[in-house]
């Protein structure tokens, strides 16, 4: 079991940039995948970026290029930097973790990100 803490978020202008860090509570070794997840409001929660234990990272279309996963085993977090930022970008971004062996996620409690125009 984990929990996760997220923080980072905030208002930006357009093309500006934010890190966003997730910190592990618990055995970071007993996961599997962890990702940063976003919902807009009226929108469904989509996957933005994942990586996986072995470092392979993948995102969505409309991040790629802009934003990179990253973790830091030694500090326990997880994080996502968000450059040129985009008003689309608004939303409420969750971090996500998955244990091996296991079907469900682990979330956090979420970080507003807005982006002004």
């Amino acid at each position: 079991q984990v929990q996760l803490v997220e923080s980072g978020g905030g208002l930006v202008q357009a093309g500006g940039s934010l890190r966003l860090s997730c910190v592990v509570f618990g055995n970071i070794f007993s996961i599997n995948l962890m990702g940063w997840y976003r919902q807009a409001p009226g929108k469904e929660r989509e996957l933005v970026a994942v990586i996986s234990s072995g470092g392979n990272t993948g995102y969505v279309d409309s991040v790629k290029g802009r934003f990179t996963i990253s973790g830091d085993i030694a500090k326990n977090t997880l994080y996502l930097q968000m450059n040129s930022l985009k008003p689309e970008d608004t939303a409420m971004y969750y971090c996500a973790a998955r244990l091996h062996g296991d079907s469900d996620n682990y979330w956090g409690q979420g970080t507003q990100v807005t982006v002004s125009s």
